[in-house]
């Protein structure tokens, strides 16, 4: 067992970004069962889940003409167009059947905003609106963080540099994430996480 300081973060494990799904990540059931036995070594399990609205920013199918995977401005930057995916309410937005849920304490919900996309399980994609994780972690006396999950390149890095600058210690174990890699957002994403001092194990 690790220590009550350590906590597992579980990244979008849900049936859209699996193989058939909406946003398939390629090999993303391959990791559900090093993920299901990573979870009785940690006091405190987190899982997150993406839960957007069918009219959400973030999709090409709300922006008449756009592609996906297409690039657009946002306010707070750019952004990538996805196919309509994990939708709230939807089978697509369900965690995949074969993840363990029972072992998490809490489940964080995000990218609800219809406005703004989230891909942190700290912050949505304007960096300071928070999900209220951070809070939650300090007041059960965590300091350090196991990241795994869906996608590498994306939310996973995205979490795993938001924690580093929240003061967080971070890992992120490779072998139980899989990655996206849209125009070489892995290698992007892999050196983003080792400059902000994050662990990849």
């Amino acid at each position: 067992m690790r220590p009550a300081s350590e906590a597992l973060i579980v990244i979008d494990v849900q049936n859209d970004f699996c193989p058939g799904g909406a946003l398939a990540v390629a090999g993303g059931d391959g990791i559900i069962d090093r993920i299901n036995g990573l979870m009785d070594d940690f006091a405190t399990v987190v899982l997150t889940q993406d839960w957007h609205p069918a009219n959400h920013a973030s999709f090409a199918a709300n922006h008449p003409g756009a592609a996906p995977f297409s690039l657009t401005e946002m306010p707070y930057g750019p952004q990538v167009l996805w196919p309509t995916h994990c939708v709230q309410g939807t089978g697509g937005a369900a965690f995949h059947p074969a993840l363990r849920t029972d072992p998490a304490q809490l489940v964080i919900r995000k990218g609800f905003r219809p406005e703004i996309d989230s891909y942190s399980a700290f912050f949505e994609n304007d960096r300071t609106t928070a999900t209220g994780l951070e809070g939650y972690l300090r007041n059960r006396g965590v300091s350090a963080i196991t990241l795994v999950g869906l996608a590498t390149d994306y939310c996973v890095a995205f979490s795993a540099i938001d924690a580093r600058r929240l003061g967080l210690a971070a890992t992120v174990l490779e072998d139980a994430c899989r990655g996206i890699d849209l125009n070489g957002s892995l290698a992007e994403a892999r050196a983003g996480m080792l400059a902000a001092g994050v662990r990849l194990a």
